[in-house]
This record gives structure tokens, C-alpha cells and sequence, in this order.
């Protein structure tokens, strides 16, 4: 599904074309339910359009407080790479923060990005390819991302596609880390690219 290319976080390759030719992905409106024989159950949901709404709506589901984590596995230059931990936060506070940065969280991959609830011991992960894995009440899920219009099916990444870490979000990404008092820790293994 093309898109602006200026205004996602992934490109992909159409068939028999190269790379000058990459146009914007967007996911559909689908998500994969969680396998019932899980030991840690998930949903699968694609972004579409990188829409912050969508990882709010699930975490959402949950009750506050909250943590963000904040993985930054490919900084240009405005910090160090790391898993940045927020305070204690209410949803209000998680809104404003996806309110003022919403173009750089759309639209830049340089980030994953955490909501975790200690009460629920569950947490929504919104990574670097627009996909949502939401481990938790994988029930109140599907029924928030039906009523954002989701239909089951199968968000996937396997295809060539590139990430794109945008010059024009530096300023934002700076003030994102401006924004709380966040604690920093190294990255782990599995957060690299």
C-alpha cells in the first residue's frame, strides 16, 4: 500500500524494481490473535500509517499507572542508544506525549517503543516495523482494535523494506528525551539491529 514516501517509517521494494523506485508502506487493518496454546500470549496488530492512536487504544486496555520504555537502538545524535525508562505515568500523560510528537513517532524508525503496567504485569511493544505486540489481556485487545476497524489476518514484515531515521525529527527526537526524567540503561542483545 503506497503512501507519502516522506511520511513513513518503512519503504518497500515493489517487484522487478530497485531501490530508487521504493514507495512508502503502510500496514492494513489486521491483527493476528493470540495462539491459545501460548505460554505468553500476544496480538500481532500492523500500524497503519504509524497512527500513535492505535498503540494507545491498547494500552488503553490496561491500568495505569504505566512505564514507557523507550528503546533507542539507532540515535542520530541525539543521545546515546539505550532503553530509556519513564516514571510512573497516567494515560493523560502518555497522551500528551503521543499528542506533541506524533509526526516523529510516525514516521521516523529510529525507536521501539514500551507501555507497561506493573498492575497488569502486561505490556504493548510498538517496534520498528509499525507491528504491535500486545502480551496481556489479549481479549480486551481484539474488541479495542475491532472498534478502530481491525479485521484477523496477517501483519508481516517479510518482504525487502528499509527503515527510515529522518534528519528533519533530530529536534524531536532530542526533545523527546527532554521531555521526562527517563532512567537510561544499556541496550540488550535482542534490541539491536
Amino acid at each position: 500500500m503506497a503512501q507519502h514516501l516522506h511520511r513513513q517509517k518503512i519503504g518497500s521494494l515493489p517487484a522487478g524494481t530497485d531501490w530508487a523506485e521504493e514507495v512508502a508502506f503502510s500496514h492494513p487493518r489486521v491483527y493476528r490473535p493470540a495462539a491459545p496454546d501460548s505460554t505468553h500470549p500476544r496480538i500481532v496488530a500492523g500500524v497503519p500509517d504509524g497512527d500513535p492512536a492505535i498503540f494507545r487504544a491498547l494500552a488503553a486496555c490496561l491500568q495505569g499507572p504505566y512505564h514507557l520504555l523507550y528503546v533507542l537502538h539507532t540515535p542520530r545524535g541525539e543521545g546515546e542508544p539505550g532503553r530509556y525508562q519513564s516514571p510512573e505515568m497516567a494515560l493523560t500523560d502518555i497522551d500528551a506525549m503521543l499528542e506533541r510528537f506524533a509526526a516523529f513517532l510516525r514516521s521516523d524508525s529510529r525507536y521501539d517503543l514500551w507501555a507497561y503496567s506493573p498492575h497488569d504485569r502486561a505490556t504493548v511493544v510498538w517496534d520498528r516495523h509499525n507491528l504491535i505486540h500486545a502480551y496481556g489481556p489479549t481479549g480486551d485487545y481484539a474488541k479495542a482494535l475491532e472498534g478502530l476497524d481491525f479485521a484477523v489476518g496477517d501483519p508481516h514484515m517479510n518482504f525487502p523494506h528499509v527503515h527510515h531515521y529522518r534528519a528533519e525529527h533530530d529536534a524531536d527526537a532530542a526533545a523527546w528525551l527532554q521531555a521526562l526524567d527517563w532512567l537510561h540503561t544499556p541496550l540488550r542483545e535482542a534490541d539491536m539491529q
